[in-house]
């Protein structure tokens, strides 16, 4: 039965492609183009799990048969929510918030089929930065690694060195929770080949 269920991931983010791939999980890739907006007053935890069953579930109403994976990361660092810097200087005041500071990353994931959420749960993990210096934060924007990632950097990447301390999944950190996901998908009868 698992060999014959499709399985979609609802993002285009590189990151999340790799690290489903590396888990052995047969997909294809359906960008969900569902905007993110925050409600005011909504919890970082309730924020990105909404944002991971809406994105699921806007693939899997167009491919019903499939099981659909949606997810989406935040960063929070006290009590402010850092998504995708919208510019450098975005970018700039994010990396100059966490400097020095521990962090919590939350990616919240959700499996869906026939526009129904059958699982999803947010994974939280913390990030210590170490203290950073203007010239380093100028030198890093400058790669242009921040632009495209919750809280202006990438643990994978050059961003990686900033930290100093690690309490959590990295992948969780990098946007999949993976090992939650494989097993996720397992109860749904999807087995890695």
């Amino acid at each position: 039965m698992g060999d014959s269920i499709k399985v979609i991931l609802a993002s285009a983010s590189p990151r999340r492609h790799q690290l489903l791939s590396a888990a052995g999980i047969e997909f294809e890739t359906i960008e969900s183009l569902v905007p993110e907006r925050h409600e005011p007053g909504e919890p970082a935890c309730d924020y990105a799990l909404r944002m991971a069953q809406d994105k699921a579930r806007a693939v899997s109403s167009r491919c019903p048969e499939a099981i659909v994976i949606g997810a989406d990361t935040i960063v929070v660092c006290e009590t402010r929510i850092l998504e995708k810097p919208a510019n450098a200087d975005d970018a700039r005041r994010m990396l100059a918030m966490l400097a020095g500071r521990t962090h919590t990353v939350v990616t919240a994931f959700a499996l869906a089929r026939a526009g129904k959420i059958l699982e999803s749960s947010p994974v939280e993990s913390r990030v210590t930065f170490r203290k950073l210096s203007e010239s380093e934060i100028d030198d890093y924007i400058a790669t242009e690694e921040p632009f495209d990632k919750a809280g202006a950097y990438g643990i994978q990447g050059i961003g990686g060195r900033f930290i100093s301390h690690l309490e959590g999944s990295r992948e969780n950190v990098m946007g999949l929770p993976t090992e939650r996901v494989v097993a996720a998908l397992a109860r749904c009868g999807v087995k890695p080949v």
